[in-house]
């Protein structure tokens, strides 16, 4: 028989960031438990800041009955001379029956023993209990809590369970809470306790008292209710995804409303006064003409007719940060944009200060400089680099530690500093992340890189090298960096020659574990058939640019048609050559060339090797394009001659194609 199941889980406010990093867990793992206990059926999930609720519309009265069936050890085992043997004993105990009621089965073309038995399912009724315990226990929220005198711990504390199937009460005691019919719902509709019969009264009695169980329709709501704003004020809110779900996840009656602030405080720099409102008050900022404005978009969780005291509570709340925020900025720009003690703020432990990294950063950026040849000038880089983490020393990063970099860009500007030298501060620490912005130019592009190049550098050589998911200084976010901008900017770096030449003032680095983990990234950071990265590592590149320039040239012609073919030819290439030693220079002696196809197939390959191609792609395609006449070789030419002047001659012929191939990839490694 079928009913449905309601699971409510009441507990004190949910802090909405741990519940939405564990929210993607949340139904797998009440899935799986499902799965184990045979209890397997369609279910929603739903959540509000004090509740956690799982709605089965049909869930079964019982497990449906099923056979266990029990396979002992062979019968040769199992008895000597036809007595029982101490396997047959155990087995027996095992299944809970006497050696009589035992009997055989095949297995593996073995007759070993065999029992079965019926297994009748149990009520649901029974099993809920600890089917929503071990829901409970297996959920990661990160931090958790004890109370009373509870020993168990859970994110917050549980205040009630109200678990029914059908219009059945489902006994149930957990975290110190009996279950019961009753349900709370907003705090201003009611504070008490309420019954609900059964779970259309359950649904019932949270609409009628202000709560919107489910998560969508609160979302639709906000939704809804900014676009309204947006239309009326003629104004547009900007919407941060994540505040939109940690706000979606703090309101159970959720309502939009639009604020303002004073004018005044539109002296700021703008990211000031949105980091105030976004990570204080979880405000959404609003523009107008792609200005920011002083309104903002709060989303209040009031039960009521009349918000303007809503309204105005959350003005008076952002006056005192803005002016706080207003406050560090005059005190900042009295003070100037001055490195001065950054000499005593420690980098790393082994690694000196902040103000000995800058220097670190300006050797490697100078070098970078000269290496790109970029269209810049070399004292705008040296000044970026020297003031590049000087608003570390100003009131407001103080503050807003997230601001580091965007105020030194305004300070440096309010300084007299080009817009250049302004720029690379702001965007030193770019991209952050695989959708995150990159440097706009190429001397911002360079103060990044020194950034991140400085960082990998010091801390490999003080073997403080990520292991597992640690990564406290971000250095596989910095590969990640360092790839992206080589290609947006088309600098030519090598991890291994380059970074070499770079780390004349580190010691102790063990070059084989950096280039290792830089390979590791890049194996992560391109999203195609790993197999084509292998083949691409295995020709021995090492330029970042030419790397993912040869990934991608190799990846477009692997998924093109006949490609299969290709390979096998070539792979068939390179077993003839793998003994050879292709770092050698190889030679063919055009008139040791006595068959039609080893001559057609020489003369073919010259033509290649001699053309100027228009790019590398059409290099590799022109290479991989000698297949038919490597078939026609390898049909009417024997390669091991017994002549050991042709055998090495022909040899000498095929290596040199795959040698040329092999620039680009070994082709060999590629597996489709």
């Amino acid at each position: 028989m079928l009913k449905p199941l309601l699971i409510e889980i009441g507990v004190e406010e949910l802090p909405a960031i741990p519940l939405l990093k564990e929210l993607q867990n949340i139904e797998k793992k009440y899935l799986e438990i499902l799965e184990e206990y045979k209890l397997i059926s369609e279910f929603e999930f739903y959540y509000t800041p004090r509740r956690l609720v799982i709605y089965h519309r049909e869930f079964a009265t019982k497990q449906a009955d099923s056979v266990e069936e029990f396979f002992g050890a062979p019968l040769a085992v199992a008895y000597k001379d036809g007595v029982p043997t101490k396997a047959a004993e155990g087995f027996a105990r095992k299944c809970g029956v006497s050696l009589d009621e035992l009997s055989t089965s095949v297995k593996n073309s073995k007759e070993v023993l065999y029992y079965k038995k019926d297994v009748a399912g149990k009520p649901s009724s029974e099993l809920l209990p600890e089917i929503v315990n071990r829901w409970l226990k297996s959920l990661d929220f990160g931090k958790s809590m004890r109370w009373g005198s509870l020993q168990e711990s859970f994110i917050r504390p549980i205040r009630w369970v109200n678990t029914q199937l059908g219009d059945e009460l489902v006994p149930m005691h957990i975290y110190g809470v009996d279950s019961a019919k009753k349900t709370f719902v907003h705090r201003i509709a009611n504070f008490d306790a309420l019954d609900v019969d059964n779970i259309k009264s359950y649904f019932d009695t949270l609409k009628n008292g202000g709560v919107t169980l489910f998560q969508d329709m609160r979302a639709l709501k906000i939704t809804n209710d900014i676009q309204n704003i947006e239309k009326e004020q003629g104004v547009s809110v900007e919407i941060d995804e994540d505040l939109f779900e940690e706000v979606v996840a703090i309101t159970e009656n959720p309502t939009a409303l639009l604020g303002s602030f004073d004018e005044k405080f539109l002296e700021l720099p703008p990211e000031v006064i949105i980091t105030s409102m976004k990570e204080h008050q979880r405000y959404f900022p609003v523009f107008k003409d792609g200005k920011l404005v002083n309104k903002f978009v709060v989303v209040s969780n009031a039960l009521t007719d009349d918000f303007s005291e809503v309204i105005a509570g959350n003005e008076r709340v952002l006056r005192p940060r803005l002016a706080d925020g207003l406050f560090f900025w005059e005190n900042d720009l009295k003070n100037g944009l001055s490195i001065e003690g950054l000499e005593k703020i420690t980098f790393f432990k082994g690694l000196g200060s902040v103000a000995d990294k800058i220097e670190r950063e300006k050797h490697i950026a100078l070098a970078l400089f000269e290496k790109f040849d970029i269209d810049a000038k070399k004292e705008d880089l040296e000044r970026a680099v020297t003031l590049a983490k000087a608003d570390l020393m100003s009131e407001m990063v103080y503050e807003f530690t997230e601001l580091q970099g965007i105020m030194g860009y305004y300070y440096a500007l309010k300084a007299g500093e080009s817009k250049d030298v302004a720029l690379a501060i702001k965007e030193q620490y770019l991209p952050e992340g695989e959708e995150s912005p990159l440097p706009s130019t190429p001397l911002s592009a360079i103060v990044a890189m020194s950034l991140k190049l400085d960082t990998l550098l010091a801390l490999f050589s003080i073997n403080q090298i990520p292991t597992g998911s640690r990564d406290p200084f971000a250095l596989r976010r910095a590969v990640n960096g360092l790839v992206r901008i080589v290609n947006a900017f088309g600098f030519r770096f090598d991890i291994n020659k380059d970074l070499k030449e770079l780390a004349q003032n580190y010691e102790g680095i063990d070059f084989e574990k950096l280039e290792n983990f830089i390979l590791e990234r890049i194996k992560r950071y391109y999203k195609v058939n790993p197999s084509i990265i292998e083949a691409v590592l295995a020709s021995g590149e090492r330029e970042l640019l030419a790397l993912g320039q040869k990934i991608e040239i190799l990846d477009n012609l692997a998924n093109s048609e006949g490609f299969d073919d290709v390979t096998s030819t070539f792979k068939r290439v390179a077993n003839i050559t793998k003994d050879m030693d292709l770092s050698s220079e190889l030679r063919v002696d055009e008139t040791l060339l006595q068959e039609n196809a080893e001559k057609a197939l020489y003369k073919r390959y010259q033509e290649v090797i001699n053309t100027q191609h228009a790019s590398l792609e059409e290099e590799l395609d022109a290479l991989l394009g000698l297949k038919p006449e490597l078939d026609a070789f390898f049909e009417a030419v024997m390669v091991n001659a017994e002549d050991e002047a042709l055998k090495n001659n022909r040899k000498a012929l095929v290596a040199s194609i795959y040698k040329s191939i092999l620039k680009f990839a070994d082709i060999k490694e590629v597996s489709i």
